[in-house]
């Protein structure tokens, strides 16, 4: 098993999730939850955040594949699947969500980046199979603030590139945070083929179909707060 990355946010660490141009935030009167509490800002050229979840206790990250990337696949004779922990179920493929921790300021304020975090995917992964070659991208690392997923890849078994920029995260659907009992949910983000992985994928497959910013799908984020 890796080590999660259970990355405790500090007030100038990664970045908001402003995916191509939207974020998402929260209002004091949705923040005021369990697990969720106002932090004060170490620096007087950083406003205080309204809110912090310093641990994410769970949830998932689940994505719906579009239907041009298993198109996609399907020319390629490549055949989607799953390693460890994730499901893939009705054309939606989900990851559980193993460690994270995110911060809030308000996004009425001037200070950006608003929403700053890491939710870390532990041993799940995505497969491609073609003939007697699988592909696993495993271990996912969401950075919202630079709107990228890493993760590892392996080839049969073997890994080919440890923590490897992945899928870019595009927000321009983005709709708007939902809080929901214990869990705050995030959707419309869309996930999209990196350079690197469509040059990791043709040269794996012998082929130089796979372009960067190829539609993977549309992303769903649950995590739970308390």
């Amino acid at each position: 098993m890796r080590k999660s990355l259970k990355t405790s946010i500090t007030l100038a660490t990664t970045g908001a999730l402003v995916l191509g141009g939207a974020a998402f935030g929260i209002s004091s009167a949705q923040a005021a939850t369990p697990n969720v509490h106002t932090v004060s800002s170490s620096s007087s050229d950083i406003p205080a955040p309204v809110a912090s979840v310093p641990e994410v206790l769970g949830g998932s990250t689940a994505v719906q594949l579009d239907s041009g990337f298993t198109d996609a696949l399907t020319a390629l004779k490549l055949t989607p699947g799953v390693s460890g922990d994730a499901t893939l179920e009705d054309g939606s493929v989900s990851f559980p969500i193993t460690a994270g921790s995110v911060t809030y300021w308000s996004p009425d304020g001037d200070y950006r980046p608003y929403v700053q975090g890491l939710l870390n995917h532990d041993d799940s992964g995505l497969t491609l199979k073609a003939g007697d070659t699988t592909v696993t991208l495993e271990n996912f690392v969401v950075n919202p603030g630079s709107s990228k997923l890493y993760g590892d890849v392996l080839v049969n078994g073997k890994v080919a590139a440890a923590n490897a920029f992945l899928f870019e995260l595009h927000g321009g659907s983005l709709k708007p945070l939902q809080l929901e009992g214990d869990n705050a949910i995030l959707t419309g983000t869309t996930v999209h083929i990196s350079e690197d992985a469509a040059g990791l994928l043709n040269k794996t497959f012998g082929t130089d179909a796979v372009k960067r910013g190829l539609l993977v799908g549309t992303a769903t984020i649950t995590a739970q707060i308390k």
